[in-house]
């Protein structure tokens, strides 16, 4: 299997009946030249690709990685891999950062540890003593473990006192954590993979599965292709191999997402498709969900979405009519406009119905990275660890008696900052020191001529990181070398729970560390420590991590207290909580109808949905939801940025199946790179005609904020629309160019998909846009040292 996935990417069928344990079949790839009887040792791990978190075994021969195998008894993938964890840590292999970097001259030189961790620190030490704990932020990833995340919450939060922390999953996973919080009282899923396999229906809402949980799909697919399939709904602008499988497409107008949602809601309660007994009982605010959604009629939410009224009725006789509904949601809705209110809407449909806790009746928030929820769990994000609330004062206190701190260190007399204001406080000077660590926003991030004045300016000092030499590290003032996945043992959680431990396989090249070494020798360094000078955080290893966040997750709904490294070892993935009482985890949340709204236990009091406003403790009190989900949503309202005479469509960005995120690995793995090698934009056959673009060729892509310029791709996106995968960094064809600085007001997750351009052709093309092909591209090299721009 040298790289025949890159063409079949979900490999063969597998269909099975409604009820049915998917069937298992193992994928495997090792290196030319290398034979199974060559290995000479497997390491037990998962993927950490995507965020389905697919258990896997990492192939050693001598200290070097050169392969991979599914895991047949993982309970998330049955032993499947798809193509990113079939080929992408190859990547690992080539053009690594090996020896940390400092800045002199303008230049990024090698250096030693102990001189960049002096400077790190002197910087560090400074302006605690001039500015104080307001005067640091750290943005990381979720792509990190569990124990770095949980080691630099401590740092964070009790050691220096600061609420300027989050990451990169503000990108990607807010909203699913929002609508969470504001539906159900926490974060946390409430559905689990195995829904899939007996449900009667499937709404797939802004997520392209196919591309973006690659192996999720082959399971889906495997029961499409059943006796008895179930019913498949798409809501998505371009007509992915989702929408071509659906029995309802929904292409609505990107930013159009909550009208369709409230047309949804109005046709259920309309059609009386409410199981009455279960709202009662278990839930509040139907009347305000019935008031707010009671003109939202199919007819008016086509004149906005652009879709037929009568496809939106059968998608919601599709819902009404189902026993057992499974829904998916992602970026197709998180990244756009109202995105927690529309989420929140896909809550509110199973509600009505009852539609959870039971198999086959669940839903997936999706994460867009595979330990996004680590990242949410354990504070290292704008939250405080265990999904408690900084707004009570009883969770403060706890954590303080955990950590043996005074209270008043923990920052929580404010809401935690969230990524878009530590970039607005580092812009501006307030934040002087600024660590980044496992992703590289200078091409994730919007509007990216704005990130890179920030990040280069000396208003800033800027650590990064990394693996590799990035985008992002071209413009910092010191670069750490860190070690990756396989490099060292951790854990990660994915999409619907499952905890899986990574253990090491290799030794991580040169000089480079694991990032909870490197934090830990920060804080010694600083000298941090608790109320009896004893060390803070009090450990070194990464299971003494894993044991101190067991006794910060116990009794809360993320509890872990009865996981350990050798049943994690030995069983695979085990989803949380998983107790003393539930000892194999737990497979589906809120079976009895009870959710985590009560004020003891509730991980915020909720917001407006349409300004984001705090609902605040009493207003909350005195609303009595006492164990019951919430009802809510808000009325439909136009995006930032629409159309219009200058800029006359709309861009959508999203991700290709060959690559993840900013492409630092997948880049360096050849068949991914070669499958995918450069940007493309795709245009619809309509536009395409009216415009004079023709396949391949050179257009420009424009908005308020800059342009873009690269082949066209003619696709079945809907008419006025424009896609651009965001993986790639280039200036000139970076997606990221074009996107807003707009967020949600709830989730503060950026409307990276709702953008006003113009298109021109440019040139003709020289034949197709690049598309999956055995097209050898050239070598992968270090980035150059430029210096700051």
């Amino acid at each position: 299997m040298s790289g025949e996935r890159v063409a079949d990417i979900w490999g063969p069928r597998a269909p099975f009946p409604s009820g049915a344990s998917w069937p298992r079949r193992v994928d495997q790839y090792l290196v030319d030249g290398v034979a199974e009887a060559d290995v000479q040792e497997w390491v037990r791990g998962a993927c950490l690709l995507c965020s389905n978190g697919c258990g896997l075994e990492v192939a050693v021969r001598d200290g070097r990685m050169v392969g991979v195998r599914g895991r047949a008894e993982d309970r998330v993938n049955h032993g499947r891999l798809g193509p990113k964890g079939l080929y992408g840590w190859q990547g690992q292999q080539y053009d690594r950062l090996t020896t940390p970097l400092i800045r002199e001259g303008g230049r990024l030189v090698e250096t030693d540890w102990e001189t960049a961790m002096a400077a790190v620190v002197g910087r560090s030490r400074s302006l605690l003593e001039t500015k104080g704990p307001l005067s640091h932020a750290f943005y990381t990833s979720g792509q990190l473990m569990l124990e770095e995340y949980y080691t630099l919450c401590v740092i964070g939060k009790a050691g220096i006192g600061t609420p300027h922390m989050d990451g990169n999953t503000r990108l990607c996973t807010a909203t699913a954590a929002s609508a969470f919080q504001e539906s159900f009282g926490s974060d946390g899923q409430p559905g689990s993979y195995t829904d899939v396999d007996s449900c009667d229906a499937l709404f797939l809402f802004g997520h392209n599965v196919a591309e973006t949980q690659t192996v999720l799909w082959t399971r889906m697919l495997d029961r499409l292709d059943a006796g008895d399939p179930p019913r498949l709904v798409c809501v998505d602008p371009r007509r992915t191999k989702v929408a071509e499988r659906a029995t309802v497409h929904l292409p609505v107008r990107n930013g159009t997402n909550l009208a369709v949602m409230n047309a949804l809601v109005h046709e259920l309660i309309a059609r009386g498709w409410v199981n009455e007994g279960y709202v009662r009982t278990h839930t509040v605010g139907f009347d305000e969900l019935d008031r707010l959604t009671r003109d939202a009629t199919p007819e008016w939410a086509a004149e906005i979405c652009g879709v037929p009224a009568r496809d939106i009725r059968a998608a919601a006789e599709i819902f009404g009519t189902g026993e057992r509904v499974v829904s998916t949601c992602s970026m197709g809705f998180y990244q756009s406009h109202q995105a927690t209110a529309a989420s929140c809407q896909v809550n509110n449909l199973h509600l009505l119905r009852g539609m959870l806790g039971r198999p086959g009746a669940g839903i997936l928030q999706m994460n867009g990275q595979p330990s996004a929820e680590n990242n949410r769990e354990a504070g290292c994000g704008p939250a405080l660890p265990g999904f408690r609330n900084w707004d009570n004062p009883d969770h403060v206190r706890e954590l303080a008696e955990l950590w043996n701190v005074d209270p008043l260190v923990i920052p929580h007399w404010s809401a935690p900052t969230d990524a878009n204001a530590i970039l607005r406080f580092a812009e501006q000077g307030s934040i002087g020191f600024l660590w980044i660590a496992g992703t590289n926003p200078a091409v994730s991030q919007t509007d990216l001529a704005r990130i890179r004045r920030v990040l280069s300016g000396d208003q800033c000092f800027v650590v990064v990181s990394d693996g590799y030499r990035t985008e992002t590290t071209e413009l910092a003032d010191v670069v750490l070398p860190a070690a990756l996945w396989a490099e060292k043992t951790g854990t990660f959680t994915n999409v619907d729970r499952t905890v899986h431990l990574q253990e090491k396989a290799v030794e991580p090249p040169g000089q480079a560390r694991g990032d909870q070494a490197i934090w830990t020798d920060y804080a010694r360094r600083m000298g941090f420590a608790d109320k009896d000078g004893h060390p803070l955080p009090a450990w070194d290893t990464s299971e003494q991590a894993f044991e101190a966040w067991k006794a910060a997750s116990a009794g809360r709904p993320c509890d872990y207290s009865g996981l350990t490294y050798q049943k994690l070892h030995d069983v695979g993935g085990v989803q949380w909580p998983c107790t003393s009482e539930a000892p194999n985890g737990t497979e589906r949340l809120f079976t009895d109808g009870v959710f985590n709204t009560a004020v003891e236990k509730c991980e915020t009091y909720g917001h407006h949905l349409a300004t984001g406003a705090p609902v605040g403790e009493t207003a909350y009190r005195a609303r009595g939801v006492d164990g019951r989900a919430i009802l809510k949503t808000t009325a439909y309202d136009h995006p930032y940025e629409e159309p219009d005479a200058t800029y006359p469509m709309r861009l959508t960005t999203g991700r290709t199946v060959y690559h993840w995120h900013t492409r630092t690995k997948t880049k360096r793995s050849r068949q991914l790179n070669e499958a995918a090698p450069a940007m493309w934009v795709e245009i619809s056959a309509p536009d395409a005609q009216r415009l004079g673009i023709a396949e391949g060729d050179i257009v420009r892509v424009a908005s308020r904020r800059g342009s873009i310029e690269a082949p066209a791709r003619i696709s079945d996106v809907r008419e006025g629309v424009i896609f651009a995968p965001w993986h790639y960094g280039d200036p000139e064809s970076a997606a990221n160019e074009l996107t807003l600085n707009g967020w949600d007001p709830v989730s503060k997750q950026p409307e990276l998909k709702v953008a006003a351009v113009s298109v021109t052709l440019i040139r003709p093309g020289d034949g197709p846009a690049p598309a999956p092909t055995t097209t050898a591209s050239a070598p992968v090299r270090p980035f150059a040292d430029t210096g700051r721009e």
